[in-house]
C-alpha cells in the first residue's frame, strides 16, 4: 500500500510520512462561514499566537509545505514492498473480513472476526493490520504478509483506531463510550482514557501539521474537538452550522492551513482554520458526504457522497468541486483509500454490498468519464456494459464499512466487486471475475 494513509512522524515542524506501504481502503446553501470556536473548560486557558503570514513557519504552522509529500505514487516502505496486493473488507453484519486480490479482482480469502467490524487500520510499524470489532470489544490482528488473522486482542469499543505521530500511542475511538483511549501501540494496554462527553458520536480524526494536536469529528453533536496530544486533553471545540450538522471523515489540506470535515447531513465539506479553530467555508458536494481521500499528487480530494451515490473531486488549490462522478444507482460509496500508484480509488458500497474501484487518472486528467463497474446479481444486458455479475458469498446482504489496501496497485481497471460486509456483498463462492472494462 502507499503511504497516503500511513502513520505520520514529524521533524523540524514539518509533517513527513513514515515509510508506509499500507493505505486505507478499509475500502443548498452554506452555513455560517465564521462560527466561533469555544474553548473546553476541562483544560487551562489556551493562549493562541497569531498565525504566521503565508510562507512563514511558526509553531504548528507548516508554511509552504506539502504534508502529503511522502505519499506520492509508488512511494512504499521497504517493510511492505513484499506484501501481497490485497484489499481487506470488514463486513459488519456477518462479522467477517473478505480479502480481494487487487489484480485478480476476486475474493481470495474470508475469515470470521468479532462483532460489528467497522474499519481496518495498519499499525504504526506497518507490520500488522487491525480489524476494529466495535461491539466485539476486540481488535483482530492480521499479518499483511500472509493475510492470516491472529488471536483477538481485548479492547473496549474500538469503533476506529489511529496512531499518534511518532507512534507513541494508539488512540482507540470508543464512540459508544464517548472516550478516546490512549493505549500502548504494540500490546494495547490502556495508558489514559479521555472522556469526551461534549463529542457525542466521536468518529474520525486527523492531526495538525506539526503533530501536536488531533482533530476529531462529533457526528451526533454537530461539532469538532481539538485534542492536545501532549496533555491528552480537549482544548477547543467548534460548533458547525450552529450544531445542525453531522461531521464524518476529517482531512488536513496539503499546506496544513485548512481542515476539512465531511458533513453527511448538509451534503458537503466544511472548511475549518486549524489555527483559529473557526469555520471558514463550505463546499457543497452531494447528499451524505462521508469519506475524504487526497489524491497521490496532493492536488485533489475525493469526497464520497453516500446518499447521492457519487464522488466529488475537490481541488485543494481552488477549494471548489471540479468534477462529480455519478455511480450507477443504487450506490452508497463510503470509506476506502487510494491505490499505491494513485490510479485507483477504492471505496466500500456500504448499503449495496459492493466495492468500487475507480480509475482516477481519467478523472484527474479531465478526459471523458469512465465506467464504474457495479457487481450485480443478474447477467448484464448489452447496454449495461458497466455492470459485472458476481454471486453472493453470504446468505444475506451485508454492510461494508471500510476497505484497506496492502502494497500493490490495479492498472487500467474500473470495477465494483461484491463482498459480504458493510458496503460489500460477498458470496458463497468467489463467483465470476470482473473483466477489464473499456472506457466510454
Amino acid at each position: 500500500m502507499s503511504r497516503t494513509l500511513g502513520r505520520l512522524t514529524y521533524a523540524g515542524g514539518r509533517r513527513t510520512v513514515l515509510a508506509s506501504a499500507l493505505a486505507a481502503l478499509l475500502l443548498a446553501g452554506c452555513g455560517s462561514s465564521r462560527d466561533r470556536a469555544t474553548t473546553s473548560s476541562s483544560t487551562s486557558t489556551l493562549t493562541l499566537a497569531p498565525a504566521p503570514a503565508a510562507g512563514q513557519t511558526g509553531a504548528g504552522h507548516p508554511g509552504a509545505v506539502n504534508v502529503y509529500s511522502a505519499d506520492g505514487p509508488g512511494d512504499l516502505s521497504p517493510v511492505v514492498r513484499g506484501d501481497p496486493a490485497l484489499v481487506y473488507v470488514p463486513n459488519s453484519l456477518s462479522n467477517t473480513v473478505d480479502v480481494i486480490g487487487q489484480r485478480t479482482l476476486k475474493v481470495v480469502a474470508a475469515f470470521p472476526v468479532g462483532a460489528l467490524p467497522q474499519h481496518v487500520t495498519p499499525s504504526y510499524d506497518l507490520r500488522t493490520l487491525y480489524v476494529d470489532n466495535d461491539l466485539g470489544n476486540s481488535l483482530t490482528p492480521i499479518d499483511p504478509r500472509t493475510a492470516k488473522p491472529g488471536p483477538p486482542i481485548p479492547v473496549e469499543d474500538p469503533y476506529n483506531l489511529y496512531f499518534t505521530p511518532g507512534g507513541r500511542f494508539a488512540i482507540v475511538v470508543a464512540e459508544r463510550l464517548q472516550r478516546l483511549d490512549f493505549r500502548d501501540p504494540n500490546t494495547m494496554p490502556l495508558v489514559h482514557s479521555l472522556p469526551v462527553p461534549e463529542c457525542l458520536g466521536v468518529d474520525h480524526m486527523d492531526f495538525s501539521a506539526d503533530g501536536r494536536d488531533a482533530f476529531a469529528s462529533c457526528e451526533f453533536a454537530g461539532r469538532m474537538i481539538e485534542i492536545d496530544l501532549r496533555t491528552q486533553q480537549v482544548i477547543r471545540t467548534v460548533l458547525i452550522n450552529h450544531g445542525v450538522a453531522s461531521p464524518q471523515d476529517v482531512k488536513l489540506s496539503p499546506d496544513g492551513r485548512t481542515l476539512y470535515t465531511a458533513d453527511q447531513q448538509n451534503g458537503g465539506v466544511w472548511e475549518i482554520d486549524p489555527y483559529s479553530f473557526r469555520v471558514i467555508g463550505f463546499v457543497r458536494t452531494g447528499a451524505g458526504a462521508h469519506g475524504l481521500y487526497p489524491s497521490r499528487n496532493a492536488r485533489f480530494m475525493y469526497v464520497a457522497n453516500r446518499q447521492a451515490g457519487s464522488i466529488s473531486v475537490v481541488s485543494f488549490r481552488t477549494r471548489r468541486v471540479v468534477k462529480t462522478w455519478q455511480l450507477p444507482l443504487p450506490a452508497s460509496p463510503d470509506m476506502g483509500g487510494v491505490s499505491a500508484d494513485g490510479n485507483t480509488l477504492w471505496l466500500s458500497g456500504r448499503y449495496n454490498a459492493v466495492v468500487y474501484a475507480i480509475d482516477t487518472p481519467v478523472l484527474v486528467r479531465d478526459r471523458r468519464q469512465h465506467v464504474v463497474v457495479e457487481a450485480a446479481p443478474v447477467v448484464p444486458h448489452e447496454e449495461d456494459r458497466g455492470r459485472v455479475p458476481v454471486r453472493s458469498l453470504h446468505d444475506r446482504v451485508d454492510q461494508v464499512g471500510d476497505v484497506r489496501l496492502t502494497s500493490g496497485d490495479v492498472r487500467g481497471r474500473v470495477i465494483c466487486a461484491p463482498v459480504g460486509g458493510v458496503g460489500f456483498r460477498l458470496g458463497r463462492e468467489s463467483g465470476s471475475s470482473a473483466s477489464r472494462l473499456r472506457r466510454l
